[in-house]
């Protein structure tokens, strides 16, 4: 039975060869590593930017709306009883009153006809309710409820806010999935870059091989540093992937502010937490040590002692 300890201590002793190995030529470890966090960065800043509007767009989930503009005969009296009448209705999660002052001052205060306004003997501007569906209501329960709310003798007419959240929530959905591609096709370039890498190491090596074979040393023996050099070299261009993205973050703090200051949220640009981080170390590791696996499996079998 092996001893865990000595398998520990043999396993650190490889991977302090292999970097070592790597520190040796700074020059090539250092461009393979760019390539490789390069190569992380394009996902990685996807989904940094993914996480920054996910609540911004759940701040906008809620502000989906319909809109019930009252006939000109309901008095401001009667609102609060038509509003707990809505409130009772299937589907309906809060409802707000604009009686006509207040509509007329918001009128004046976002659309510039504040002068013109004066001239006008009366008030011109209906009451409105403003109904917010239940978080759970999809596109057709927010048509229905619609259509329920245009049958009241109170309505004068319904404005659904909502096809812009159907918009942006597609938007969303294509987001994810195009982190997802987008991901699964730059991993299998950062394998192709590290299987290379190791490829063009194992035939520098090729004569140390054999060596190695002739004396009786194993396969795995003579596997080891090879996988941790793509270890390395997967974690190398993780870090670099993460140093990156934050500067990239940095640099579109400024418009990312705007945008979400024009739906009236606020948010703070931050890097990756340090669970994400050990992810992403995670992940450059893995896509290392297997693009390394898969080199040194096909080509370690070409090379035999003469």
């Amino acid at each position: 039975m092996t001893d865990p300890r000595a398998w520990l201590g043999g396993a650190w002793r490889d991977a302090r060869q292999a970097l070592l190995r790597l520190a040796r030529a700074p020059l090539a470890t250092l461009t393979t590593s760019a390539v490789i966090g390069i190569t992380l960065v394009l996902p990685l800043a996807l989904y940094l930017v993914a996480s920054h509007l996910r609540p911004l767009a759940g701040g906008w989930d809620e502000g989906a709306s319909l809109s019930l503009f009252l006939r000109d005969t309901v008095a401001d009296d009667a609102l609060p009883t038509l509003r707990q009448r809505l409130l009772r209705l299937p589907g309906v999660a809060a409802v707000r009153i604009i009686d006509r002052a207040a509509a007329l001052a918001e009128f004046r205060r976002y659309s510039g006809f504040g002068e013109a306004l004066k001239l006008l003997p009366d008030n011109p501007l209906p009451a409105v309710l403003v109904v917010r569906p239940a978080r759970d209501s999809d596109a057709q329960a927010i048509e229905r409820l619609a259509a329920r709310l245009r049958a009241l003798p109170q309505v004068d007419q319904v404005q659904v806010d909502h096809a812009w959240l159907e918009r942006l929530r597609a938007l969303q959905h294509l987001l994810s999935r195009a982190t997802w591609v987008l991901g699964a096709l730059l991993g299998l370039a950062v394998l192709l870059t590290i299987g290379n890498t190791v490829r063009l190491e194992i035939q520098h090596r090729a004569e140390e091989i054999r060596v190695s074979k002739l004396i009786g040393a194993s396969d795995g023996f003579i596997r080891r540093p090879f996988l941790y050099a793509g270890v390395w070299y997967g974690l190398f261009g993780a870090v670099i992937a993460w140093w990156l993205s934050t500067i990239s973050l940095i640099l579109i703090a400024p418009p990312l502010r705007e945008l979400a200051g024009l739906y009236e949220y606020q948010t703070q640009a931050s890097a990756l937490s340090l669970g994400e981080f050990l992810a992403l170390l995670g992940i450059g590791a893995a896509l290392g040590l297997l693009g390394a696996w898969l080199a040194v499996s096909r080509h370690l079998r070409e090379i035999e002692p003469d």
